[in-house]
């Protein structure tokens, strides 16, 4: 019966990975423990603020909405009835307010 065994099951053959070769760098040495330097991220270019300010209340819900106009709460920094932002006035945010107006109170409009 060992016999037959053998005979069922061939023999796996052992195949080994090799290791990929490490690419040998012209006239740099490469450390190997150390880590590579982490630059620090370029400094963000800030719009100047006009010093216009919105006050944006949220007094609707987005229950039954569409899902961009809750996205667009969630934008505005609203997620609960009643809450209150302060926005600084730019087209974008002006944009977003537009597309769900009835949803919002907004006050210090200037326009």
């Amino acid at each position: 019966m060992a016999e037959d065994k053998e005979k069922k099951a061939p023999a796996k053959k052992a195949t080994a990975k090799k290791a990929p070769a490490k690419k040998a760098t012209a006239g740099k040495a490469v450390a190997s423990k150390a880590a590579p330097k982490k630059t620090a991220p370029k400094a963000a270019v800030k719009k100047k603020a006009s010093g216009k300010t919105l006050v944006v209340t949220q007094t609707g819900s987005p229950i039954g909405r569409q899902g961009y106009q809750r996205q667009t709460l969630i934008g505005l920094g609203l997620n609960k009835l009643h809450r209150t932002r302060t926005l600084e006035d730019t087209p974008a945010i002006r944009g977003m307010i537009n597309k769900v107006g009835h949803l919002v109170k907004v006050e210090g409009d200037a326009a």
